[in-house]
């Protein structure tokens, strides 16, 4: 009887424990399914679709940990090649916040109002804020990107900020629920140089975003090398023609 017991109940914990592998396949399928439909999405742009092989956006969003029904706050969305994949990655339980500094608006042209307009991404905000000053509430979002723009920090177009850096990441900290993350990636600057590299390489060191991350309470989960391009002098500027469009890039992943 003893042994039938131990048996029973090894079995429940075996027949557990492959319910729970097949519930975690069944999301991490999920996952990959979403992104890759918002890939192949037939109204996506085929200008979007032609820059994937460079930017590797299926790969990025599965080191992000990207799930359906995310809220996703998107730093420095651009002409918001990330914002079309995002919104449809998530669904439509998900939403996406896309953010812009009014600064650097001039750069996007009419991007934004391209992607977001006649409600083709119906579950897109577009907000125009620093990165200081989010109009976003406290504890609401899942996660933050913020791809390609944490140097704008060392960056002041005109003379204006886009944001205190100190101020700029407890606002990111802010608005992360408890357990939320932040995407960070950007062109990598020549070792020793600090904000000002922003500001004249269009580069910041992964050093110091990490150091703004922990001081704002988020903590080092994990980085990857999926963007390194060791051909990358570094010391060059990002719109120089010599490395435009292959720099190479940390990726970084915070948890708050």
């Amino acid at each position: 009887m003893k042994n039938k017991t131990i048996f029973a109940f090894e079995r429940s914990i075996l027949s557990g424990l492959l319910c729970a592998v097949t519930l975690l396949s069944a999301s991490v399928m999920a996952q990959n399914a979403d992104i890759a439909a918002a890939l192949s999405h037939s109204d996506r742009p085929s200008a979007d679709a032609a820059d994937d092989a460079r930017r590797k956006p299926a790969q990025v969003l599965a080191f992000a940990g990207l799930r359906s029904g995310m809220t996703v706050l998107e730093l420095e969305a651009g002409g918001g090649y990330y914002t079309e994949i995002l919104s449809r990655a998530v669904g439509p339980n998900g939403r996406v916040i896309l953010q812009h500094p009014p600064g650097l608006m001039r750069f996007v042209g009419d991007g934004i109002d391209e992607r977001t307009q006649g409600g083709r991404l119906n579950n897109v905000r577009v907000s125009i804020t620093n990165f200081d000053e989010l109009d976003v509430p406290d504890n609401s979002v899942d996660m933050v990107t913020w791809i390609l723009g944490p140097h704008e920090i060392g960056f002041s177009p005109d003379g204006n900020s886009l944001g205190d850096p100190i101020a700029s990441f407890a606002e990111i900290a802010r608005v992360l629920k408890p357990g939320g993350v932040l995407i960070a990636s950007d062109h990598i600057a020549p070792a020793g140089m600090g904000l000002e590299s922003g500001g004249t390489l269009h580069r910041i060191a992964e050093s110091i975003v990490t150091v703004l991350a922990e001081r704002a309470g988020l903590t080092l989960e994990a980085s990857s090398e999926l963007l390194l391009n060791p051909e990358d002098p570094l010391d060059i500027g990002v719109f120089d023609p010599e490395i435009q469009g292959q720099t190479s890039q940390f990726l970084v992943r915070y948890r708050k």
